[in-house]
C-alpha cells in the first residue's frame, strides 16, 4: 500500500517515514502543499497522512482535491490543532480520521490498519487463505502453525495478495504497492519476490495469469 505523508517537521517526517516503511507501507513523504498536490493528482497513492500547518498554507485546502478524485483516497489528519471545532471542520471536509499531536505511534498504526482494511474491504487484522494466516498487527504469517520468515518486500507482497484474494493484481499494481517513486527497481523484481514467496507457501497458492498478473488461490485445488 502506497502512503503519502504530508508533514513539514523534518524530524517527525523522517521518523514516521522510517517507521511506516518498516510496517510494510511504500512511503512517499513531502513537506508542503505544492508537492502534495502533485502526488494527489496521480492515481498512485492509496492513503494520506495530512498535517494542517504547512509552510505554504493550510492542509485542509487539499481536501477538495482529494475528494474530487475518481479513486477514493482515505485521509488521516495528524495535527496539533486540538479544538473540537478544528476536529469537526476536518471531518466535515472529508477526512476519514483525525489524530492530535503529540500521539502514540501504536495508536497511529492501529488507525492506519483500520483505514487499510476499509480500502481492501476486509473486516479483521487477521487474514486467512486456506492454511495460510497473516496477522497485520503482528506482521507475522503462518502456514498451518509454522511461522514464516518474510523479508519486508515479501511481507508487503503477501499482504497485497491476501488483501485482494480472488482479484488479479498486475505486475504494475504490485510494483506500486511495494516500491516508492524513484526507488531502484529491476525489471524482474516482482517475479523474483513471487518466486521466493512461492517457496514458503503451499503449492499452487499463487497463480500466474500469463500477461495479466497474479492472484492468490484460497480454494482447495
Amino acid at each position: 500500500m502506497r502512503l503519502l505523508l504530508v508533514e513539514d517537521d523534518a524530524l517527525l517526517n523522517q521518523g514516521l517515514t522510517r517507521t511506516l516503511s518498516n510496517e510494510g507501507y511504500a512511503m512517499e513523504s513531502v513537506s508542503d502543499l505544492a508537492s502534495a498536490r502533485a502526488y494527489i493528482a496521480s492515481d498512485d497513492i492509496d492513503m494520506v497522512i495530512l498535517d494542517l500547518g504547512l509552510p505554504d498554507g493550510d492542509g485542509l485546502t487539499l481536501m477538495s482535491q482529494i475528494k474530487g478524485r475518481k479513486k477514493p483516497l482515505p485521509v488521516l489528519i495528524l495535527t496539533a490543532r486540538d479544538s473540537l471545532d478544528d476536529k469537526i471542520k476536518g471531518l466535515d471536509l472529508g477526512a476519514d480520521d483525525y489524530l492530535v499531536k503529540p500521539f502514540e505511534v501504536d495508536e497511529l498504526l492501529a488507525r492506519l490498519r483500520v483505514l487499510s482494511r476499509r480500502i481492501s474491504g476486509v473486516t479483521s487484522s487477521l487474514l486467512r487463505c486456506a492454511a495460510l494466516r497473516l496477522d497485520l498487527a503482528a506482521h507475522q504469517a503462518w502456514v498451518e502453525e509454522q511461522p514464516l520468515s518474510l523479508p519486508r518486500k515479501e511481507y508487503m507482497l503477501l499482504k497485497a495478495l491476501m488483501e485482494n484474494q480472488g482479484r488479479v493484481l498486475s505486475k504494475e499494481q504490485l510494483e506500486q504497492k511495494l516500491y516508492q517513486w524513484g526507488e531502484e527497481l529491476g525489471s524482474n523484481a516482482i517475479e523474483v519476490h513471487i518466486h521466493h514467496l512461492r517457496k514458503k507457501l503451499p503449492a499452487n497458492m499463487i497463480k500466474t495469469l500469463r500477461g495479466i498478473g497474479y492472484v492468490l488461490a484460497c480454494e482447495p485445488q
